[in-house]
C-alpha cells in the first residue's frame, strides 16, 4: 500500500480489494456512496501504472458501477482524478443523483446536481459513520480479493 491509501483510512475504510486497486469509503461524502479508487502501486502518474493495473481497471469500474447502482441508484457517476495533495494514482468516485439519499442515519444531498459535484458541501464522516457506510457498501459489492 502507499501513503495516499493510508490517508484515506485503509484498512478501516476498505470496501473491496483487487490485485492492483483498492476501493475505500471516501471520508467526506459530497454524495452518499462516494468512494476512493486507489492504485496500490507507488505510481504518481496515471501513465506509469502497469498494463495489468489498467486492464484490471475495467473490471473494477464495472463492479463499482454495479454496486453503487444497487446501493444508491445513481443517475450519473463521476470519476475525478485529483492528485494535487495526495500524490499516488487515485480517483474520487462520486455517484450523482437529483435530491438526497440516506443510509444509517446519514443523509447527503447532491448539492451540485445537475452540474459539477459540490465537494465543499460534503458530509464529513466520523469512524462510526465510516463503518456504517463501509459495511453497507461491502454488501452491495460482493467482492473477494481478485
Amino acid at each position: 500500500m502507499n501513503a495516499t491509501i493510508d490517508k484515506f483510512g485503509w484498512p478501516t475504510s476498505l470496501i473491496a480489494e483487487y490485485t492492483h486497486w483498492v476501493v475505500l469509503v471516501r471520508p467526506a461524502q459530497p454524495t452518499l456512496g462516494s468512494l476512493v479508487l486507489a492504485a496500490k502501486s507507488d505510481a504518481t502518474a496515471f501513465g506509469d501504472l502497469a498494463v495489468e493495473a489498467h486492464t484490471e481497471l475495467k473490471v473494477v469500474t464495472a463492479e463499482i458501477e454495479a454496486a453503487l447502482g444497487k446501493a444508491v441508484g445513481y443517475a450519473k457517476i463521476n470519476y475525478l482524478m485529483l492528485m494535487m495533495v495526495d500524490p499516488h494514482v487515485h480517483f474520487h468516485v462520486i455517484p450523482r443523483y437529483d435530491g438526497e439519499r440516506s443510509r444509517g442515519g446519514i443523509t447527503v444531498i447532491d448539492a451540485g446536481w445537475p452540474g459539477q459535484p459540490d465537494l465543499g458541501s460534503a458530509v464529513k464522516l466520523d469512524s462510526v459513520m465510516t463503518g456504517t457506510l463501509r459495511d453497507w457498501l461491502k454488501d452491495s459489492f460482493d467482492n473477494e480479493m481478485k
